[in-house]
């Protein structure tokens, strides 16, 4: 697995466990719809998160959670949509954020922006 990939992956178990500590329930990670992707789909009470995880090794260029643009934004929404009308859900829904920046083994900065478009 390209390197890339396999920090991809250690972001989404640190986001996961970090969701689960605050008490969100996890339903699906890695949801996809053809071509569309949520990276985790949790619930914070009775709101349907759908969560978009950005990691990184370094953030001295720039944030990672400034890599959300405005393609990614409209396929993580068309993404929310497919997921609701698979499940039937109909109610109160969040978009949200975790940034991750590894620095080291064991070592790495976890930011939660909640509600970032909508």
């Amino acid at each position: 697995m390209a390197k890339h990939n396999e920090l991809g992956k250690l972001g989404e178990t640190i986001a996961q466990e970090f969701l689960l500590e605050k008490g969100y329930l996890i339903e699906v990670t890695n949801y996809r719809h053809g071509r569309l992707e949520l990276d985790i789909v949790a619930r914070d009470g009775d709101t349907l998160v759908f969560v978009e995880v950005k990691t990184r090794s370094d953030d001295f260029l720039f944030d990672p959670e400034k890599a959300m643009t405005d393609k990614k934004e409209t396929l993580m929404r068309n993404a929310a949509v497919a997921y609701m009308r698979e499940t039937e859900y109909d109610w109160a829904i969040r978009f949200d954020v975790i940034a991750i920046v590894v620095r080291g083994e064991n070592r790495y900065e976890v930011r939660h922006l909640e509600d970032v478009f909508f």
